[in-house]
């Protein structure tokens, strides 16, 4: 069973129960009275001051293993941990899974990530994102001719544009749409196949991001991205009318 799915069925067993264990963690450790590496009070102090049962309690701390916030062990008790935020990956998958027409809800959050952090990659950028964003832009060329290939470079290319911002947090939630994301840069990789003429534009129009960056001018940066989204969604609106696709497609 899936991380996900298992907390699901875990909190819908607990009720209430289960959100005053969650809340309480959340809170302390939001105002630093617990910290990676502490330990919890004894499962009886702690189901009497939350107000739940002992096996609640313990259902509860189970769930929260699985994401990776505690450690149970045994009798030296439950630890707190940092938690893996890649586990959120398979969270958000599976949560948008069950949404239909979620792609394009995805697209615009990817948008405004990305938009952001090309700002802040045009000021934080280092010499090793450069050299990773350069790679990437090579590969995307090598790759045109193979959707498989392609779409993990399109996605490669756009995560290191991502990264060069320095932002923990957009990181982590650009990662928590990868795999929609990489289904997107996929169906966009084929459509390539269809407008062979669009191929070269495309490698051109990410040269056009990259050298936005390199540039270290914010507002240039974000111009340039907000065309090349643009210019991708003309594309496909072409594409889906048989009409000749635009000048540049974005990927």
């Amino acid at each position: 069973m899936t991380a996900d799915l298992e907390i699901t069925r875990l909190r819908e067993n607990g009720g209430k129960g289960f959100e005053k264990v969650f809340a309480f963690l959340r809170e302390r450790l939001l105002d630093g009275t617990l910290r990676p590496g502490d330990r919890l009070i004894p499962e009886r102090e702690l189901a009497a001051q939350l107000g739940v049962s002992r096996p609640i309690l313990r259902e509860a701390l189970r769930a929260l293993t699985v994401l990776g916030v505690v450690e149970i062990r045994g009798r030296a008790g439950t630890i707190v941990r940092r938690p893996d935020l890649s586990v959120l990956n398979d969270f958000f998958t599976f949560a948008f899974a069950q949404q239909p027409d979620i792609i394009d809800d995805v697209m615009q959050a990817r948008i405004a990530i990305e938009c952001q952090a090309i700002r802040m990659a045009a000021e934080r950028a280092s010499v090793s994102d450069f050299e990773k964003l350069q790679k990437a832009l090579i590969r995307i060329g090598e790759t045109i001719d193979d959707p498989d290939a392609g779409s993990v470079a399109d996605f490669e290319f756009h995560r290191a544009v991502v990264a060069a911002g320095k932002s923990e947090t957009l990181m982590v939630l650009y990662d928590s749409m990868a795999a929609i994301l990489m289904r997107s840069h996929h169906g966009r990789r084929e459509l390539l196949q269809v407008f062979d003429t669009m191929k070269t534009y495309l490698i051109e129009d990410h040269r056009r991001v990259f050298d936005s960056i390199v540039a270290r001018d914010p507002e240039l940066a974000e111009k340039v991205l907000r065309e090349h989204f643009a210019i991708g969604d003309d594309f496909r609106r072409r594409a889906a009318i048989g009409e000749m696709p635009p000048r540049r497609a974005n990927s």
